[in-house]
């Protein structure tokens, strides 16, 4: 079985250090550990791993992010997210921005190889479970590209947050409104753009490149 070259990024180091002890004794070799969402761009880019595997939240590039701009640079390159969270916003995001996969922090150790093996061989390794919950979102209507949508521009703030993954409150936090407001926001975003639920919105924001 030949060599699986795999990139790591995650700002955690008990994670890189536990990734990899989970990974000893197999093909596949870790032949990097980055913290940062902007190392494993520059990494991948200049390195051509076999496989990325990005963390979901990580400071500066958020690892969503480092997804898209990998897959722009390098659109063969298999790219896996690795969460804690088993967010539905993010998981959407991952698929329009094309990863191989999303596999959760909680996952088994046969899991994990077998995410990763699927990847490098350039399969597929979504589950049929994180395809249904997110297919909605990613057949919503798109409205053409040269319809302007009249958001506002705290409307505009809100959906690239709510696009990050970040709940009402995370939202209020970072933008420093109440929650009711926010979720007024929300609220006026949904029914602007046409669709039912966050995830669209998300999936939305990210065929118009506001995030």
């Amino acid at each position: 079985m030949s060599t699986i070259k795999l990139l790591v990024a995650d700002d955690h180091e008990v994670v890189r250090c536990g990734l990899r002890s989970l990974l000893a004794g197999t093909e596949i070799e870790v032949v990097a550990e980055v913290g940062t969402g902007d190392a494993a761009i520059k990494y991948a880019e200049e390195n051509n791993p076999d496989v990325v595997l990005l963390d979901v939240r990580m400071p500066q590039t958020d690892g969503l992010t480092a997804l898209g701009r990998i897959k722009l640079a390098k659109s063969d390159m298999p790219v896996l997210m690795l969460s804690t969270f088993d967010n539905p916003t993010y998981i959407a995001r991952a698929v329009a921005y094309g990863a191989s996969g999303y596999v959760l922090k909680d996952c088994t150790r046969d899991e994990l190889i077998r995410a990763i093996r699927s990847a490098a061989a350039g399969e597929s390794a979504w589950t049929r479970d994180e395809l249904r919950r997110v297919t909605g979102a990613l057949a919503t209507p798109r409205l053409a590209a040269d319809v302007e949508v009249p958001l506002t521009q705290r409307e505009s703030e809100v959906l690239r947050q709510l696009a990050l993954g970040l709940t009402n409150k995370e939202i209020a936090q970072a933008l420093h409104i109440s929650y009711e407001t926010v979720k007024e926001h929300v609220q006026h975003i949904l029914r602007k753009i046409g669709v039912s639920d966050r995830t669209q919105a998300a999936v939305w924001a990210v065929r118009k490149e506001l995030v």
